[in-house]
């Protein structure tokens, strides 16, 4: 199964944990980081990612989600393919980066993607494509 998990989902883990929602989705965050070390998960990568993390200004947090690139399975540049399904996702509501982490899951044919933005959460009812939901539902739904 090949999950993409995007950039505030990676950063979810670095949050302030005293709220519970927060705390609740950094556990489930990092039970699937284990199933993807173990290999029953299969991650993929976007050079969106990478841009994304390259603004993070905490360069702890920029080194630790950077190293995550190494267990994906494959890795996707932008293209034109990328770039139209992106513009296709943006006149749905969706914001410009957001659009360009979901345009390289549904090109790479991801099962998951794997978010902690509410925003992301509310308009993925507009998609057929892929199932978009936030770590606590991908572990109910695939790991329970």
């Amino acid at each position: 199964m090949k999950i993409y998990l995007d950039n505030c989902c990676f950063n979810r883990p670095f949050d302030d944990q005293s709220r519970i929602r927060i705390m609740l989705e950094t556990e489930a965050k990092l039970r699937i980081q284990e199933e993807i070390r173990a290999g029953s998960l299969k991650l993929v990568w976007s050079y969106i990612l990478d841009y994304e993390n390259s603004k993070n200004p905490y360069e702890y947090r920029k080194l630790q989600i950077k190293g995550w690139g190494k267990y994906a399975v494959t890795d996707i540049k932008e293209n034109d393919e990328v770039i139209e399904k992106a513009n296709s996702l943006n006149l749905k509501g969706f914001k410009k980066l957001d659009s360009l982490h979901i345009a390289c899951a549904i090109i790479l044919k991801c099962n998951f993607f794997i978010t902690t933005d509410d925003k992301i959460l509310n308009l993925s009812k507009t998609l057929e494509e892929i199932k978009i939901t936030d770590p606590i539902g991908f572990i109910k739904e695939v790991l329970s």
